[in-house]
């Protein structure tokens, strides 16, 4: 059976790349491409492909929320995303917005016709290593809990890497405590200084002892 194939990228040069290896390929045929999510939505109620490869930052809608749309509204065609970013913020998102596949640009030809001919077949269509990404998430040890109410409109991601910060723990670190990239690391790191008005890793400590996020060194001790 042959796969009918939508490539949505925001990058034409990536997309016309993608879709020129495709068509190198048995089993797989590309029947559109799109700019964005917003045009992949559109072309999968068009056209009702099988799959959508999907990238995940693109302009005016995502790879996330297109894929959640599409999910909802064209149950019968898989997604499989193909990007840039291996990081766990962006895999469960797009794992929890209904795709079924999760490959790096990185992937040859035969890794993503293996990807689009398991999603097809009901399995998820995955890369090795997001697949040990997934598997030392489900062994990990539970995450540090953090309060319902969280203080100044602090995400509760936000919270958990302000915790780290306070432990002393450096950027890459924390980044390899939470299984994320070190450049989301410095973006939280930076959102949380914004809306807490610190403006050192010595006053976002303070600021998580008296916020009772974490308790200060010695507490507890007698």
């Amino acid at each position: 059976m042959t796969a009918r194939v939508i490539v949505a990228d925001d990058q034409a040069v990536v997309r016309e790349g993608i879709v020129m290896l495709l068509g190198l390929l048995s089993g797989i045929e590309v029947v559109g491409a799109a700019r964005d999510g917003e045009e992949a939505v559109a072309l999968v109620g068009e056209l009702a492909p099988d799959v959508v490869l999907m990238d995940l930052r693109m302009p005016r809608v995502d790879g996330v929320e297109a894929t959640r749309r599409i999910r909802a509204a064209h149950p019968a065609t898989q997604v499989v995303v193909l990007t840039t970013y291996a990081d766990d913020d962006s895999l469960f998102a797009a794992l929890q917005a209904g795709a079924r596949g999760y490959l790096t640009k990185d992937a040859g030809g035969d890794e993503i016709v293996r990807a689009v001919k398991d999603v097809l077949a009901g399995q998820a269509g995955l890369a090795p290593s997001v697949q040990r990404r997934l598997l030392e998430r489900v062994t990990a040890p539970p995450e540090r809990a953090v309060p319902a109410e969280l203080p100044d409109g602090l995400t509760a991601r936000e919270a958990e890497v302000l915790t780290l910060v306070a432990e002393g723990l450096s950027n890459k670190e924390i980044a390899a405590r939470l299984h994320i990239g070190a450049a989301t690391v410095k973006t939280h790191i930076n959102n949380l200084f914004a809306k807490t008005g610190v403006r050192d890793r010595a006053q976002a400590v303070r600021y998580a002892y008296q916020q009772g996020l974490t308790p200060p060194p010695g507490a507890g001790v007698t």
